[in-house]
This record gives C-alpha cells, structure tokens and sequence, in this order.
C-alpha cells in the first residue's frame, strides 16, 4: 500500500521509493500504476470464454474416452461421488475454457463418451486433462481418440458463421466428429480452380443451414488437414448432406474422412449414469 504524507516526504511501497519533490507527476503516475494493475486484474478474470469470441484463434480439442469395465463393479454411492466431482471439475474448467461433454455409449465400440474443449490456451487443455485423471471416474478410463485442430479464417468463405460462434443459441443434439484429409494433388490446383471448387462445396452446404458446421484446421500439430465437426438435431439431414457432398469434384481429392464418430450431447451426470 502506497502512503503520501503532506509534507513530501519519500513515498515507500516494498522496495520502491519515490520522492515526490523530484516530480510533478508522481500523483498521475501511482494513479496510472493502479488502474493498470485493475485491469490487468479484470482481464484476468474475464476468461477463455471471453477470448474465445474476440481472439482469430482458439485450439479444438476432441478426447473420446473408453471406460474399463472394472468401473461397472464400483458401488453406487462411488458412482454418485463420482459424478458430484466431475461436475465440479467441469464447473471450475468453463471458467477458463468451454467445455462440452457427448455421450458415445451404443454408437461406437471403442468409446463411451467424449469432452469437446475451446481454449485460446494449449496449456489449460493440458491441465484440464491432467484433473481429469486425478478424479475418481479417471481413473477407470482410457483416451481412444484425440483430435487437435485451430481456428482459423477460410480462404475460400466468410461467410457462414462458424457453430461454436453461436453462442447465444442452445446446443444442438447430434455432434458428428471427424477428420479430414485432402490430397497432395489439391494443394497443387491453382487457388482460383480450388476456390471454385470450393463454391459448389459451399453451395450444396447451404442448402442445409440448420445444420452447423465447425471447421478447424490441424497442420503440423495433428495427423490429419482438417478436423470436421458438424452439430444437427437430426440426423438423416445430416446423412444427406454428405450424400450430396460425395458427388461434387471436390470429393475425389479426399483421401480420408475417418473416423466419422457420431455423439449425443449429454451432461456428465447422465454420462456416468449411463456408463454401468
């Protein structure tokens, strides 16, 4: 705390010692030094979620996770504690990132659900995960895929408004998961031919604009060139949407689009209660 007497004597705060009768501006310069550190402290309490929406770039980060079967023998009140400290954990995680968990139970064999998290920061993904497995439910369970991917403009469109952009709507019910790999031979196409390509893409796309698509990009952090996530309320529409993206030119540039893991949003509660 920073104590002015009225007879100029020095000003002490911790090691720092300023004599006012050497300047002027002292008063204006501690007034500035604290409100930057105010809003030093604001910006830190504004969190992820806010970046989210004013940084280009944000990492996607898709875990699917499978259960062990031990899990199944554990006592329903383990289970019950379990899920009381999950729910914390994700509760304290949407402070710095966005979160959303999926149920994959009955639609794939190599998993039972799986976290969807958005942060402008790597390194919160990273200790997230790391409580993940320090909780009871972590210990029980084992990732089965991992997709990395960032945020970035399209060079063909800006259209079309991005599904984790929407944050004032509600979740949909169906996530479709999946990645994405174009061949070499396209990266060699003229820009003007690609982009045309690109336009029917987009054209057929739009026919089907209540579905939303998130797009991000995972060259060199990811084995594949794009990871794809498009969230629907139904999913014939969706099926129908890559029936039709199957015959544009477009398509015989793709070398791989799998796994194409659906999911069914879920909170965690419901997961664990699910799972046996």
């Amino acid at each position: 705390m920073i104590d002015v007497d009225k007879e100029n004597k020095d000003i002490k705060n911790d090691h720092v010692v300023i004599d006012i009768s050497k300047s002027n501006d002292t008063n204006d310069i501690i007034h500035n030094n604290l409100l930057n550190s105010e809003e030093k402290k604001t910006k830190e309490v504004n969190s992820d979620n806010n970046q989210i929406k004013e940084n280009k770039e944000n990492y996607f980060n898709f875990t699917f996770y499978k259960v062990d079967p031990k899990w199944r023998w554990l006592n329903e009140i383990g289970k019950d504690e379990s899920a009381t400290e999950f729910l914390e954990l994700l509760k304290a995680a949407n402070t710095k990132m966005r979160v959303k968990t999926y149920s994959t139970i009955g639609l794939r064999h190599d998993s039972e659900f799986m976290i969807w998290t958005i942060s402008s920061s790597l390194e919160n993904i990273q200790i997230f995960t790391s409580k993940i497995y320090s909780t009871i439910l972590g210990k029980y369970i084992e990732p089965s895929n991992t997709f990395l991917s960032l945020t970035k403009k399209s060079i063909y469109s800006n259209q079309t408004k991005a599904g984790f952009e929407r944050e004032d709507e509600p979740s949909l019910k169906y996530l479709i998961v999946y990645p994405f790999i174009k061949s070499r031979d396209w990266y060699l196409l003229p820009l003007d031919t690609r982009k045309q390509m690109m336009d029917e893409h987009i054209r057929i796309g739009k026919k089907y604009p209540e579905i939303r698509r998130n797009t991000t990009y995972s060259f060199g952090i990811g084995d594949q060139d794009f990871m794809l996530a498009f969230e629907t309320d139904d999913l014939s529409r969706f099926q129908n949407l890559i029936m039709d993206l199957r015959e544009t030119q477009l398509s015989k540039y793709i070398l791989k689009d799998l796994p194409m893991i659906p999911c069914t949003l879920k909170n965690m509660d419901e997961i664990v209660k699910s799972l046996g």
